[in-house]
């Protein structure tokens, strides 16, 4: 029974799932929290990340010697710099982190987003890893000066465990100077943020899908991938396929067999993590709209759920604007989030709205599943229904193109906050 160890390291804890490589069953599991963090200055230790998975894999009982193969997903565009040691130099900047918008600003000044998409298929916003290089040039020059190693946040796990700096191509596309369409760093990006730095030796080797990273433990370590690349590869999504996830941020993307350079940026074009492409729409509010909601209102999520179904169209004139953290898509990350048509004098509205759901409580809604005798419709949208999906299906497909292992195609348990469209089947 060859077993491998799937890592998620996200925005908010570190997941991991070991799984029989035969079947896809789980064996265990273990989750570790990661320090709170959140807009404007999102940042982290990179070390917590490496404390969480340890305690992570403490948790889920993980014996090195069982298992065969591992990969790592994790948050995408975060911003690691280390010095000639390998010791990070300061927090993290993760992918939330809006304090670099104004050199976004500067860095379309030196070159307009046509040109950028055409370049790297993304346009900067102060996600994209190369505005968070340029605000630490800028804000924190003596720091910048001592950088020797540029990685993401996966990149960063995956060094720990193989003791190289390594990427894939599924997370570089998401830097801001990683070009899906030429498949190569560009240094010409970087010079716009620094021309006088030689780029090359700051920056990890990229993986291709079917390279290993390193051994950890007489494991194969495999590439591993950025978190949205993760997803689509633990559903299994092929070219013409289409995913929402909502989590901390809520995205939309599919795979695609050709790359895309949308100018206006709201179209994200990175590259998957099987040698395809992943366009993607990324809004930063998501889930913590609805649970900023649900505590307003003093209800939980099945509360809130009734109350949505329950309350009357256009919802008496009330309307926000749920831009709670700044937003990524549309670009605006010094936005706040705005609640108008409140009334003064009257009966707060969450108490005449909790007297209407009552008095029309909505029957319960019937979850469906893929294959199950439901509408076309119903079939087309399929939600899956664990709480996580990058580890455990991710590092199985992940593993599997390094290995002599056979791989079920995905996990038996549908997994994530997810759902999936495919337009011919």
């Amino acid at each position: 029974m060859p077993l491998v160890l799937g890592v998620d390291s996200s925005t908010q804890a570190t997941k991991v799932e070991v799984r029989d490589a035969d079947s896809g069953r789980l064996v265990a599991d273990g989750r570790a929290p990661h320090p709170p963090a959140s807009p404007p200055r999102s940042e982290q230790d990179p070390e917590a990340w490496l404390r969480a998975l340890a305690e992570a894999m403490d948790i889920a009982g993980v014996d090195p010697v069982a298992v065969a193969a591992v990969a790592v997903a994790g948050q995408q565009h975060g911003l690691v710099v280390l010095d000639t040691d390998g010791r990070p130099l300061r927090p993290a900047k993760l992918w939330n982190d809006t304090e670099s918008a104004p050199d976004a600003v500067a860095l379309l000044d030196r070159l307009d987003g046509a040109g950028w998409a055409r370049a790297c298929g993304s346009v900067p916003v102060p996600a994209m890893t190369v505005t968070k290089l340029a605000w630490l040039r800028r804000v924190e020059p003596t720091a910048y000066e001592r950088v020797a190693s540029v990685l993401l946040p996966h990149d960063f796990v995956t060094r720990s465990l193989v003791g190289t700096a390594v990427t894939d191509q599924g997370d570089a596309s998401g830097t801001g100077y990683w070009s899906p369409a030429d498949r190569g760093w560009r240094h010409d990006l970087l010079a716009l943020v620094d021309p006088e730095r030689d780029w090359a030796p700051l920056l990890p080797r990229v993986l291709g899908p079917t390279e290993a990273a390193g051994s950890w433990r007489g494991a194969l370590v495999g590439p591993g991938t950025g978190d949205n690349m993760a997803a689509a590869l633990g559903l299994g999504l092929g070219p013409g396929d289409v995913a929402f996830s909502i989590g901390t941020s809520g995205t939309v993307f599919a795979v695609t067999e050709t790359p895309t350079a949308d100018p206006s940026g709201a179209v994200a074009g990175f590259a998957d993590a099987t040698g395809h492409y992943l366009p993607l729409v990324c809004t930063l509010n998501a889930a913590k709209v609805t649970d900023a909601a649900a505590r307003l209102l003093g209800v939980d999520h099945a509360g809130l759920d009734a109350l949505a179904e329950a309350a009357p169209a256009g919802a008496g004139g009330l309307v926000l604007v749920p831009y709670l953290d700044g937003e990524r898509t549309p670009n605006r990350p010094l936005a706040s989030g705005t609640l108008a048509g409140t009334v003064t004098g009257r009966p707060s509205r969450s108490a005449r709205t909790r007297r209407y759901a009552a008095d029309r409580a909505p029957p319960p809604m019937r979850k469906t599943r893929p294959g199950a005798s439901t509408p076309a419709a119903a079939k087309a949208s399929k939600p899956s229904s664990r709480p996580q999906t990058t580890p455990s299906n991710a590092a199985l497909a992940n593993c599997s193109r390094l290995t002599s292992l056979r791989m079920p195609a995905r996990v038996p348990e549908a997994s994530g906050r997810f759902g999936v469209r495919s337009p011919s089947r």
